[in-house]
């Protein structure tokens, strides 16, 4: 369903993609893990053109996203739905305005089926009836649900997300990971999950891709990628100080 195909990116003299392939299948969840600061969040945005790559192509369903215009391009984005790090919610709105917010830009439903699937979309995600309130009124693990709510409200055919699990103590994490799988069985989604949690990407992945040094190294199922004979794996894995990877 997506491609990567020899993807590069600099910012300035730091170099963060050079020339990074990876695919993924339609229906899976693929997991994405390496260093802080490795590019995996650069991946996503090159995915949905918020950045543009310095060399190389990204495919959706067999379209280069990259060598389209701004209207093309943002007709494909609607494809997707994207869950960020820190849950991206608008202060200044309730719930139900924040999970409203994609439908109502990106579709002419009328008020009424809005708030139908902003009802449907909380209950999905464990939170229903709670519209009303506002992002400061809600736990940590709260604002990722509603964020991820807003994310499947327009049902995307792929949902991206961004390190769902952090800043969440290990319960609240794993009722994320829960959401993930129960979502990608439930609408049938494609899934990208950007995270360093190993416990989160064993519980979620179909499959398994490591980033390092602008690259993706390796590439498995859980079991795959946990008996990889890599040493930059292994060390990644077993959280260790000393070995290939620097750690400055």
């Amino acid at each position: 369903m997506i491609r990567f195909r020899d993807l590069h990116k600099s910012f300035g003299p730091k170099r963060v993609l050079s020339g990074l392939d990876l695919e993924i299948r339609t229906g899976e969840t693929l997991v994405v893990i390496g260093q802080s600061g490795s590019g995996k969040s650069v991946l996503l945005k090159l995915l949905i053109g918020i950045l543009d790559p310095d060399r190389g192509a990204v495919f959706v369903d067999d379209v280069e996203v990259t060598s389209l215009g701004r209207a093309a391009r943002q007709e494909t984005a609607c494809k997707f739905g994207m869950l960020f790090q820190a849950a991206a919610l608008f202060d200044s709105m309730n719930v139900g305005e924040n999970v409203a917010f994609g439908l109502k830009r990106r579709t002419d439903l009328d008020e009424a089926a809005v708030v139908k699937i902003v009802a449907d979309s909380l209950t999905k995600v464990g939170l229903k009836g709670i519209e009303h309130l506002m992002p400061h009124e809600l736990s940590g693990g709260m604002r990722k649900r509603v964020g991820l709510a807003r994310a499947i409200a327009y049902q995307p055919e792929i949902i991206l997300y961004d390190e769902p699990s952090t800043g969440l103590d290990p319960i609240r994490a794993d009722a994320i990971n829960d959401l993930i799988l129960f979502l990608q069985k439930e609408m049938g989604v494609t899934s990208i999950v950007i995270t360093h949690d190993m416990v989160s990407a064993k519980k979620v992945a179909d499959r398994i891709a490591m980033l390092y040094d602008g690259r993706i190294i390796a590439v498995g199922t859980p079991d795959e990628i946990r008996d990889s004979p890599d040493p930059v794996v292994q060390q990644f894995l077993l959280g260790r100080a000393d070995g290939p990877i620097k750690n400055w």
